[in-house]
């Protein structure tokens, strides 16, 4: 049987939403060897590899113009009403992972200015809090991957715990920079720092909302809870 040209159409528009679902998972994958990075060069005090992160995040910037591109060369094609929430979704996804990856190298940014003074005891809970972040974005790229909606849920779930530990870390800061006067241009940065860290949960959470949204349409997400008590903080 010969090969009809709507075959055609439609195998090519599968190509290139197989190459956009590609180009997505690398950036993601970029965004997260990005924080992994920052979160080393915060612990190793290490100034040169933190000017190397902040360079590499043009990669990543320029992989979301790629992914635009592409988003726009399907959307000309007359998608159906799941191809268009696809499209749409890409494009929020790709926003999300580029603001994960400008994190990351503003990690390595305040990193540098932190290796200015003696160190902060309080590394480590950054970096169990980073590496919850980083838990999240792996699973929730994962379930981007497979079209899992109800993964990018339990994703969603659990960004409660980032917050508590966020919160947690917010109050020691606060707490040890009323002790120690001198510490306080340390514990700023760490703040900052850990709001970056909190926000890229967040950004997972957004990105699982629109893995929803791709599967599920106008659905309405079930409730979740948010634990970041940092405005009530005493």
């Amino acid at each position: 049987m010969a090969t009809q040209p709507h075959d055609h159409i439609l195998k090519s528009y599968d190509e290139e939403r197989q190459r956009l679902v590609g180009e997505i998972l690398r950036m993601g994958e970029m965004s997260i060897a990005q924080l992994k990075a920052a979160l080393d060069v915060v612990e190793r005090r290490d100034d040169k590899a933190a000017e190397r992160i902040i360079g590499n995040d043009e990669a990543i910037d320029l992989l979301e113009q790629e992914v635009s591109h592409d988003v726009m060369k399907l959307a000309l094609r007359g998608p159906m009403a799941r191809d268009l929430r696809d499209i749409l979704a890409a494009l929020r996804i790709a926003s999300d992972i580029e603001r994960v990856g400008d994190y990351g190298a503003n990690l390595a940014k305040r990193s540098m200015a932190l290796n200015q003074s003696p160190p902060l005891p309080h590394t480590r809970g950054l970096n169990a809090l980073g590496e919850l972040a980083l838990q999240q974005m792996t699973d929730v790229l994962a379930a981007f991957r497979d079209g899992d909606a109800e993964a990018a849920q339990r994703v969603r779930e659990r960004d409660a715990e980032l917050d508590v530990l966020y919160t947690g870390l917010f109050r020691e800061l606060l707490t040890y920079m009323m002790e120690d006067a001198q510490s306080i241009t340390s514990c700023t940065h760490m703040l900052f720092m850990a709001k970056n860290i909190e926000r890229i949960g967040d950004h997972a959470t957004n990105i699982a909302e629109n893995i929803w949204f791709q599967v599920h349409g106008e659905d309405e997400l079930p409730p979740r809870t948010k634990r970041d008590e940092t405005n009530t903080a005493a």
